[in-house]
C-alpha cells in the first residue's frame, strides 16, 4: 500500500514539475511562436566559458521550478553562435537576460548575479 502511494505521489510530482518553467535551447522558430502568441519569454544569452553565466545558471536552476514561473519560457542562446539574434537585439555581452512581454522587449540585464534582482527581472515578463 505504501509503495503504491509513493509511486502515485511521485507521478503527480513529476507531472507538476514538467509543467513548471525550465530553460530550453534557443531556437528562432520557437522564439517567434512565443512572441506571436504573446507568451512571457526570457532569452538568457549564455557562454559555456563565462563564470558569470554559470552563477546565473545556478540561480535559474533554483528559481525556475517554482510556481512563480510556471508560465515562463526561458530560452538559452549561445553567445558564440547566435550572432543574428545578438545583432538584432544589440547584445554585446554574454550573461545577458532579455525579457519579453506581449511580444515586445520590456527589460534586460547584463552581468547580474543577485538572486533577488534576477527574480524581479524575470517577473517583468508577466
Amino acid at each position: 500500500m505504501i509503495n503504491k502511494l509513493f509511486f502515485v505521489v511521485l507521478s503527480i510530482l513529476l507531472t507538476l514539475s514538467s509543467a513548471l518553467a525550465a530553460e530550453k535551447p534557443y531556437d528562432q522558430s520557437t522564439f517567434n511562436n512565443l512572441l506571436s502568441h504573446n507568451e512571457p519569454v526570457v532569452i538568457h544569452v549564455h557562454a559555456s566559458w563565462c563564470p558569470v553565466c554559470r552563477a546565473q545558471q545556478e540561480i535559474l536552476d533554483e528559481i525556475l521550478p517554482t510556481a512563480d514561473f510556471a508560465k515562463l519560457t526561458v530560452l538559452k542562446a549561445d553567445f558564440d553562435t547566435e550572432k543574428a539574434l545578438l545583432r538584432k537585439y544589440k547584445v554585446r555581452n554574454q550573461s545577458t537576460f532579455l525579457v519579453f512581454r506581449h511580444g515586445k522587449e520590456v527589460d534586460r540585464s547584463t552581468g547580474d548575479t543577485d538572486r533577488d534582482s534576477i527574480f524581479r527581472l524575470l517577473k517583468e515578463a508577466f
